[in-house]
């Protein structure tokens, strides 16, 4: 039987004697290598009971954002050295002997509330019907309206808040997300004069690129009401209110028809299983013959677990009512709805790019990011981008872009024989 455990012994027996980060405990125990340049310190004993009540990765979350559990270092090496030193298997003998060691029933009771940024069903505000309209606007506020002045720091001068495309490796985060955008128009081979309709549009980037670069009338639509204030603002100061608009309106409520292309980038994680055939149904409802539909969004690799993991950091944190499916599943809706699919890709390693200069960017603005949100969202933030970088690289989460289009009279796409949105290569 294991009694009488300082904290660093029982981090050894989960992270193993070597595991390559310093390891400090309230209890004044010690562990790991002295000389990583990753700290992971215990502050008091409500870390412990988080870890206790909630044991892998949603108790460690709710002990770092409540400010119980601090990482000194970088974010992404803590949680890449951390996922490389876990051991796999601890038997459930060991986790009870473990658990018994760090208090027993003292870390049990009486439950630690989870902190305030911890979205629960049900209670505060995220009720009703899951992907009802009320409720999207609710999931989706919590998520998009922390503060314009928040995502301007992270997300730099673009206000892009989806994977961009780098088109080479040492590209700025900002040359990869105009070229996202020019690609997302390339393949709707957008013209002046054309009409777009943005579904899920943040803060007006791919709308003002098609009205500024292309010439083209294009209305986004977002249940965000800071973004589509931004956006509005945003037209306005760039001289292009006559070619751009911006609505706070959910996609259901779009009344015009007849776009010659749809874009939505970042939408579909939000619309939820079951409301997918309908999503691209409605989609396909709003184009003319031969127009075609660019989705761009995070998948899973593969269908075999949930869409939704309930109990995840994300889902708790981040993203309440989010629900990834697999890139085949995806296309075989899009064909379902009618539209031909022309032409698909996985952009994976490009968003573990993008993350990498959010979370530069984060980090470069800290303090003042903790003056604007609050330490608690900060240091979501801070986990969350580092942990989705970490998926994407090891293939844990994916990002498809899938060109679909809606076919004219006697199955006419007008398609190019082969695919002519990529520029010719340098030289």
């Amino acid at each position: 039987m294991v009694t009488n455990m300082t904290l660093a012994e029982v981090f050894e027996r989960v992270a193993g004697p070597d595991a390559p980060v310093t390891f400090e405990a309230f209890d004044g125990s010690r562990a790991g290598t002295a000389e990583s340049p990753v700290k992971l310190t215990v502050k008091s004993p409500v870390a412990v009971s988080y870890l206790a009540q909630a044991p892998g990765a949603l108790g460690l979350a709710r002990a770092y954002v409540a400010g119980h559990l601090d990482v000194d270092g970088d974010m992404y090496s803590a949680l890449s050295r951390m996922v490389s030193a876990q051991r796999v298997e601890i038997s459930v003998r060991e986790r009870l002997a473990l658990l018994q060691a760090l208090g027993g029933p003292k870390v049990l009771v009486p439950r630690v509330p989870p902190p305030p940024q911890e979205v629960r069903v049900n209670r505060r505000w995220l009720s009703g019907r899951r992907h009802s309209k009320q409720r999207d606007a609710s999931a989706i506020s919590h998520h998009y309206d922390v503060s314009n002045t928040f995502y301007e720091w992270v997300l730099g001068p673009s206000m892009a808040y989806t994977c961009a495309c780098y088109p080479f490796a040492d590209a700025t985060l900002e040359q990869a997300q105009y070229h996202k955008f020019d690609l997302v128009a390339r393949k709707l081979a957008l013209q002046p004069g054309m009409r777009l309709l943005d579904v899920g549009c943040g803060w007006g980037a791919m709308v003002m690129h098609a009205a500024r670069q292309y010439g083209v009338q294009a209305l986004g639509v977002t249940l965000s009401a800071e973004q589509a204030a931004w956006a509005q603002r945003a037209i306005k100061e760039a001289g292009l209110s006559e070619l751009a608009e911006v609505r706070y309106l959910d996609y259901r409520d779009v009344t015009e028809t007849g776009f010659d292309a749809v874009s939505s980038i970042g939408l579909t994680e939000h619309i939820g299983k079951s409301q997918l055939p309908d999503y691209f149904a409605f989609l396909y409802g709003k184009l003319r013959p031969e127009g075609r539909l660019l989705n761009h969004c995070i998948t899973r690799p593969d269908n075999a677990g949930p869409a939704r993991v309930t109990d995840g950091f994300i889902y708790r944190y981040v993203f309440p009512d989010g629900e990834l499916e697999g890139p085949g599943h995806l296309m075989s809706l899009m064909h379902d709805a009618g539209f031909e699919v022309r032409h698909a890709e996985n952009l994976r390693e490009h968003y573990a790019k993008t993350l990498t200069g959010w979370c530069a960017n984060l980090d470069a603005h800290w303090d003042e990011a903790v003056a604007e949100v609050g330490q608690g969202t900060a240091r979501v933030w801070r986990l969350y981008m580092a942990g989705s970088r970490l998926g994407f690289e090891r293939n844990q989460i994916q990002l498809h872009q899938m060109l679909g289009v809606r076919l004219g009279a006697a199955g006419a796409s007008g398609m190019p024989l082969r695919p002519d949105w990529e520029p010719p290569a340098p030289g």
